[in-house]
C-alpha cells in the first residue's frame, strides 16, 4: 500500500472511478426501463454525478500544485485523473445524445454495448484499487489485458450495430440519431482503455 501521505491521490482515483460506475449503472437502468418523459430528470441526476467527479479531480489537482514530492510524476497524476474524468464525461454524452435526438425507443444493441461498458467501468474501478499498491501487485497486468479485451468487444458490437442500422433502417433521422449514440457508446469503452493504458505506462516507468 502507498504511504499514508500519498494515499490521497490513489483514493481519489478510486472515488472517481466509482463515480463512473455509478453513471454507467444509471444510464443502463434509464435505457432498459426507458421513459422519454423522465429523461430530463435523469440527465440532471447524471450531471450531479459528473459534477461530483469533477470536484474530486480539481481537489486533487489543487493538492498536487502544492505537493513537494508526489508519489508518482505530476504529469502522470494529471493524465490519469483526466482519463478517469473522461469516462464519466463520455457516459454523460451518451444520455445527452439520446435526449437531444428525441429517441423514443431504445435499440437492443445499445443495451448490449452498455453491458460491456459497465464491465469496462468496473474493470477500471478494480484497476484503480490495485494501482494503489502497484509496486507489489501481481494482478495489474491481467486487469489491463481484460479492459483491452472488453474494449475490443465494444468495437465489434459497434461495427455490427452500425452495419445493422444502415442496412435495416430507411429513416434518415433514425440513422443519424443512432449513429451518433453508438459512436459515443464506443467512446466510453475507448476512455476506459486509455485509462488502463495510462496505468500500464506509469507502472512501466516506476518498475
Amino acid at each position: 500500500m502507498s504511504k499514508k501521505q500519498d494515499s490521497f491521490y490513489f483514493e481519489t482515483f478510486i472515488a472517481c472511478a466509482e463515480d463512473s460506475c455509478e453513471a454507467a449503472y444509471m444510464i443502463k437502468n434509464a435505457l432498459k426501463d426507458f421513459r422519454p418523459d423522465e429523461l430530463r430528470g435523469k440527465l440532471d441526476e447524471l450531471h450531479e454525478i459528473e459534477h461530483r467527479a469533477d470536484e474530486k479531480k480539481h481537489r486533487m489537482l489543487d493538492r498536487l500544485a502544492k505537493e513537494f514530492i508526489p508519489p508518482i510524476e505530476r504529469e502522470d497524476i494529471i493524465t490519469l485523473g483526466q482519463n478517469i474524468d473522461e469516462i464519466t464525461d463520455k457516459l454523460e454524452d451518451v444520455l445527452l445524445r439520446v435526449y437531444m435526438n428525441h429517441v423514443e425507443k431504445i435499440e437492443p444493441e445499445a443495451l448490449e454495448m452498455m453491458d460491456v461498458i459497465i464491465k469496462c467501468c468496473e474493470g477500471v474501478r478494480d484497476l484503480t484499487k490495485e494501482f494503489a499498491d502497484f509496486k507489489h501487485s501481481k494482478g495489474l497486468k491481467n486487469m489491463i489485458i481484460e479492459i483491452n479485451a472488453l474494449e475490443e468487444s465494444a468495437d465489434s458490437l459497434f461495427v455490427s450495430s452500425m452495419r445493422k442500422l444502415h442496412t435495416e433502417s430507411r429513416d434518415p433521422l433514425h440513422i443519424i440519431a443512432w449513429r451518433e449514440i453508438y459512436t459515443y457508446l464506443e467512446k466510453c469503452a475507448d476512455a476506459c482503455e486509455h485509462t488502463a493504458d495510462t496505468v500500464e505506462s506509469v507502472v512501466m516507468k516506476n518498475s
